[in-house]
C-alpha cells in the first residue's frame, strides 16, 4: 500500500541505533566453538558458582503443585525471607527478574528523556544499556588506576550535569574492588538517587544495606545469581525506600517473578549457612588462583573482593590469549576496548578448572 510505513519507522530513534547488551555464549555455542563436548569446558567468563544451587532448590522444583497458578503479585514471602536475610522490613523489598529487572525499574522510575546518569567506568554494562533504553544519557567519570571511585569528580559531574542517578558497583565488575562507605555517604549528599549494586556482596562481606532505612536516595541491589547458584533462573532483589518500594510494586509486570524463581529463592535463604560455606570455598579459591596468576611472568592479577579476579596482560596480548585459551576449552571475559583492552576477567570455580586454567594460560603464553 502506497505511503505504508515500516514497523521500523514506529520505533523510537533512540533505540534503532541501540548496541545490545554483550552477554555471554552458552555451553553448547562455546563447546561447539572448541570442538570439545560441553562437559569439557572450563566456563570462567560469567562468574558463575560452580557449585550450582542449594539441594533444597531441586527439592523446591519438585514438589511444586501449583505451576498453573500466577505467582504473588505483592511477593510476600519473598520480601518477608529477604528481609529476614538482610535485616530490614520487607517494605524495603522489591524482588525482580533478576536485579537487571529493578535497575530498569529504577531508571524508568526516574529518567524522563535526556536526563543524566552518573557512570563510574569501567563497570557492569547494564547502566549504560538501560540508560539508553529508557532515552536517557550515560556522563561517564573514568575511576583510577586502581579503579577506585573517583568521588570528586561523579560529584561534580552529578552536579553539573542535573544527574538524576549515579550507579556504583561495589565490588566493582569487573574490578572487584569495594567502593568505602564513607565514599557511598559522600555521594548520597549529591541528592541523587544513589544505585550500589552489591551483586558480589557476600563474597567480600562489606554492605551498605544497612543505611537504607534512614537515606531515602540509596538503593543497594542484590542477586541470587552469584552466591546461591541461581543464574539461571533469573531472581535479584533491591532494598530501597518504602516510599520508592511502593512505585515500583505498582509499576513493576505484576507477575514479574515466577514461581520457579520464588522456590528456589525462598529455598535457597533457607539453606544460607550451607551456601556460605560454598562462598568460603569460592573465597578460598579465588585467594589460590590470585598466588597462581601471580607467579605466571607477564600476568598481573588485581586483588579481589568478588568472584573473579581481573588480570593485566603485556600490552597488545589479551586478546590473543583469549582466542588461544578458548580454542583450548577454556573461556574467560575480554573486553575489546578502552582501558580494559589489555585485561581478562576469570572467574573464580573449582579447584580442577584452576588448575586447567592456569596449564592453559602458561601454554598461550609461551606460544
Amino acid at each position: 500500500m502506497a505511503g505504508q510505513r515500516r514497523s521500523i519507522d514506529l520505533v523510537l530513534p533512540h533505540l534503532r541505533s541501540l548496541d545490545g547488551y554483550e552477554a555471554v555464549d552458552p555451553p553448547e555455542v562455546l563447546a561447539e566453538r572448541a570442538g570439545i563436548p560441553a562437559s569439557e569446558l572450563v566456563k570462567l567468563d560469567a562468574n558463575e558458582n560452580p557449585y550450582g544451587p542449594s539441594s533444597k532448590v531441586a527439592d523446591a522444583l519438585a514438589s511444586m503443585k501449583d505451576a498453573h497458578l500466577y505467582p504473588d503479585p505483592a511477593q510476600g514471602a519473598m520480601r518477608a525471607a529477604v528481609g529476614r536475610y538482610i535485616g530490614l522490613a520487607p517494605e524495603h523489598v522489591v524482588v525482580g527478574n533478576g536485579s537487571d529487572e529493578i535497575i530498569d525499574l529504577l531508571f524508568r522510575a526516574v529518567l524522563g528523556p535526556g536526563d543524566a546518569v552518573v557512570n563510574s567506568v569501567p563497570t557492569f554494562g547494564m547502566y549504560e544499556f538501560t540508560a539508553q533504553v529508557c532515552g536517557g544519557r550515560i556522563v561517564a567519570v573514568e575511576r583510577d588506576d586502581g579503579f577506585r571511585v573517583d568521588v570528586d569528580g561523579v560529584l561534580a559531574a552529578a552536579r553539573d550535569q542535573g544527574a538524576k542517578i549515579i550507579a556504583i558497583a561495589s565490588p566493582n565488575n569487573p574490578s572487584g574492588n569495594l567502593t568505602p562507605r564513607e565514599d557511598i555517604e559522600r555521594l548520597l549528599g549529591s541528592g541523587c538517587l544513589v544505585i550500589v549494586d552489591e551483586a558480589y556482596a557476600e563474597f567480600g562481606g562489606a554492605s551498605v544495606a544497612s543505611l537504607v532505612p534512614e537515606r531515602s536516595n540509596l538503593v543497594v541491589l542484590r542477586t541470587m545469581s552469584k552466591w546461591a547458584g541461581l543464574a539461571g533462573l533469573r531472581v535479584g532483589y533491591g532494598l530501597m525506600d518504602v516510599e520508592l518500594a511502593e512505585v515500583l510494586m505498582r509499576a513493576k509486570p505484576p507477575y514479574n517473578v515466577n514461581q520457579a524463581a520464588e522456590a528456589a529463592l525462598l529455598a535457597s535463604l533457607a539453606d544460607a549457612d550451607a551456601l556460605m560455606e560454598r562462598v568460603r570455598l569460592i573465597v578460598a579459591e579465588r585467594t589460590r588462583m590470585h598466588g597462581l596468576l601471580e607467579a605466571i611472568p607477564g600476568i598481573t592479577p588485581l586483588p579481589s573482593e568478588a568472584n573473579f579476579i581481573l588480570c593485566r596482560l603485556p600490552s597488545g596480548k589479551a586478546r590473543d590469549v583469549h582466542e588461544r585459551l578458548a580454542r583450548r576449552g577454556v573461556f574467560v571475559r575480554y573486553y575489546a576496548r578502552g582501558v580494559l583492552a589489555d585485561y581478562l576477567r576469570i572467574s573464580a570455580g573449582t579447584p580442577s578448572d584452576t588448575d586447567r586454567l592456569i596449564a592453559a594460560l602458561t601454554e598461550a603464553l609461551q606460544a
